[in-house]
């Protein structure tokens, strides 16, 4: 699953292209390498306009899948099964968001026979890293952030993306799914305020011809 991405764009492209009406983020980094557990840029509907401000990547976690009930929640990054009742509480426009991005990575299936390692493969939509979305959920949410050794306790602002099977051009290091992205204005229109059985069409794998591996 994807748990690092990167953001390298022109601030006002990401307002252009999302039709931002409220910018709350300040200065963007030139390159931004994002996290988990870690702020990045959100864009989501409200009743003033679409604005952009800064979220943690991680959705709360089921609890089933919590070490005790008042652990830390490092939270979960990638969502795949939207049927799940702890997912469909935030299915609706007003829990939508998209996330801008550049590249994201993914770790191969297999260990690198010599170093014994996972290799990391990037992927973009070519070779200049054009800004694409990623389809997400944010909530706000009260508790327990981070680990054990720093934890973080107050109010939170959460995001995560959705996932879906992988094209070829991912699935041949990543075989379990890649992240759903969003690379037209009505495409984003569409996530932001279409009805979810009209909203969950867009949970596919994007075009093997709109997708590259990137050189190392």
């Amino acid at each position: 699953m994807c748990n690092l991405y990167n953001l390298t764009t022109n601030q006002q492209a990401i307002r252009d292209f999302a039709r931002i009406t409220h910018d709350r983020v300040g200065n963007l980094e030139p390159s931004l390498d994002v996290y988990p557990d870690r702020p990045a840029p959100v864009i989501r509907q409200t009743p003033a306009g679409r604005e952009m401000s800064l979220m943690t990547w991680g959705l709360p976690t089921p609890p089933q899948f919590l070490k005790a009930p008042d652990a830390p929640d490092r939270g979960v990054t990638n969502i795949r099964n939207t049927a799940s009742p702890h997912w469909r509480r935030w299915l609706g426009p007003s829990s939508r968001c998209v996330i801008p991005a550049t590249a994201f990575s993914e770790y191969g299936a297999k260990p690198d026979p010599v170093t014994k390692r996972k290799s990391l493969h990037w992927f973009a939509l070519n070779e200049t890293r054009p800004l694409f979305f990623f389809a997400g959920l944010w909530t706000d949410w009260s508790g327990t952030r981070g680990s054990g050794r720093s934890p973080r306790t107050g109010e939170h602002r959460l995001y995560a993306f959705l996932t879906t099977e992988p094209n070829d051009v991912v699935g041949r290091f990543h075989p379990k799914a890649m992240p759903v992205i969003l690379t037209q204005e009505d495409e984003i229109e569409t996530w932001l305020s279409a009805d979810w059985q009209i909203a969950s069409q867009l949970q596919r794998p994007l075009a093997d011809d709109a997708l590259i591996e990137l050189e190392a």
